[in-house]
This record gives structure tokens, sequence and C-alpha cells, in this order.
């Protein structure tokens, strides 16, 4: 069940590879995103000393969080896969000009997992062309349903 989606990613990305990683999150922030309080419109995937990080989520506490306690709802969050997918994404990244995009914030198995994506960055000419396609698909559509 999806949470929150990046709309933003497909138009701006090729995807390629997609891969479902585990986020350490804090309490407050699981009680947050459960109560729908979590965007990752601007979020963006990093590597650091062999560890990838998410970077940029807003995760905007609840009122009732604790009063000895100040959150940070932009805080850099770090993404818990399996070390071979690790070297994998990181061997990809610096090598061919690949980037890591988050797709979509989940739940699986009651837990909140983030789905990843290793992309390629479109140019303004293959963006113009997925929009040209996408406008045909919807007269194409629109002609099959009148006739």
């Amino acid at each position: 069940m999806s949470i929150v989606q990046n709309r933003k990613a497909s138009h701006d990305y090729f995807i390629e590879e997609r891969y479902e990683a585990g986020l350490a999150l804090e309490g407050w922030e699981v009680k947050a995103i459960r109560a729908g309080r979590a965007t990752i419109g601007e979020a963006y995937v990093m590597v650091r000393a062999g560890e990838i990080f998410l970077i940029g989520a807003n995760i905007s506490p609840l009122p009732t969080v604790s009063t000895h306690y100040t959150p940070d709802p932009r805080r850099t969050r770090k993404l818990l896969l399996h070390a071979e997918e690790i070297r994998r994404l990181i061997g990809k990244v610096e090598q061919r000009g690949y980037t890591l995009v988050p797709l979509d914030l989940h739940y699986s198995k009651g837990r909140v997992k983030i789905e990843i994506a290793l992309a390629r960055g479109k140019l303004k000419h293959d963006k113009r062309a997925a929009e040209r396609e996408k406008e045909w698909n919807r007269e194409k559509q629109r002609l099959l349903r009148r006739g």
C-alpha cells in the first residue's frame, strides 16, 4: 500500500532498475508517516562512505511529539539494503552516470519501505517526446471510445 509517491521522477528520469529499501526511522517519524505527513518530492538518494542515504525527505512531526525532544523533519535518513545491492548500486552510480531517485514510500508487511530507482536523467527533447507520446495515446483512446 503506497503512502506517498514522487510523481516527478518518471517525468525527469528514465527508470532502469527498481529496489526496495528499508528506512532507519525514529519512533515519531513512523507515527507521522502513518498519519500521512511525509513528502518525498524534493528528496534524493546519495552514496556516502559505502552507505546509501535519503536526503531532503520531509516528515513533519505530529504535535504530540515529546516536549523534551526537538524533531528535525528534513534529517538525513539511512537506507537499509543488502551489501551486494549496495555494491552494485555504488558501482553503477560511479561508473555509468546513473543517479538514485526515490520513487515511493509504502508499507510492506507492516514496515515502512522506500522504493528507489537506478535512473538516467532525461534531456529536454526526451521530455518533449514523452509528452507527445502521452498526448497521442490519450487522443487514440478518445478516438477509440467515439467510434
